[in-house]
């Protein structure tokens, strides 16, 4: 636990940053924390998305057509949600089990269980950045990766960490996403070799454009929110 909450303490130490829509040092590319973890970023622009969108994706797809949807070559396999997830309605607390590959990195089986990210941001900054439309939707989880990734008491694996923050412009969606992985092996001999990085950033980029071309159509067609479709004749 003591060193989970020193691995944090690095990881999180700037992570208000991501809340700015000015540009950061780290907008696309990996780099290296002090301990050896990989930091990997990557910036896309969900033509025709918004946040809202975006927020009610992770309370949608359930099975693994759709997660192919979101990725038609590197999604492999959903291996289900646990009981924390609410079809259309909550994904916060949930675990979700999938199979996945990063190009020619052979599949693996992740686990991620999503968090709410009042637990890391600074609240008022938080709230004020969705006031101000900063941001438009935040997504925080924490993941692993192997078929007995390890977890704490909590259900949470303990590899990683990943966030996904939109913000809404006029061309679509702006989302930056950013994964700090490698924990478990950090001030080793054994870290993760910037291969997987790179193989990240190119899932990221590519899972988020196949998404974009689908999603504003199925929200409109799916969600319970009331929304409606734009007309465009």
């Amino acid at each position: 636990m003591e060193l989970t909450k020193e691995i944090e303490k690095l990881v999180f130490k700037d992570i208000d940053t991501l809340l700015s829509p000015k540009p950061m040092s780290l907008e696309a590319g990996i780099r290296r924390l002090e301990n050896g973890m990989l930091h990997i970023a990557m910036r896309n622009i969900l033509h025709g998305c918004n946040g809202k969108m975006l927020d009610w994706w992770f309370t949608y797809f359930e099975t693994t057509a759709d997660l192919k949807l979101w990725h038609p070559h590197d999604h492999i396999k959903h291996g289900g949600w646990d009981s924390q997830w609410i079809k259309n309605k909550n994904y916060i607390g949930a675990t979700i089990h999938a199979t996945e590959s990063l190009g020619d990195i052979p599949p693996v089986p992740a686990t991620i269980k999503f968090h709410n990210p009042t637990e890391i941001f600074d609240s008022v900054l938080l709230k004020q950045a969705y006031a101000n439309g900063s941001v438009s939707a935040v997504v925080y989880a924490r993941i692993g990766f192997g078929e007995n990734t390890p977890i704490d008491i909590n259900g949470d694996p303990l590899d990683g960490y990943m966030f996904h923050i939109m913000r809404d412009t006029a061309q679509g969606g702006m989302l930056r996403s950013h994964f700090f992985l490698g924990a478990l092996t950090a001030d080793t001999d054994h870290q993760l070799p910037d291969e997987i990085g790179f193989g990240l950033m190119e899932h990221c980029y590519s899972e988020f454009t196949y998404l974009s071309k689908v999603l504003p159509s199925l929200y409109y067609a799916e969600n319970e929110n009331g929304d409606k479709a734009p007309l465009l004749w």
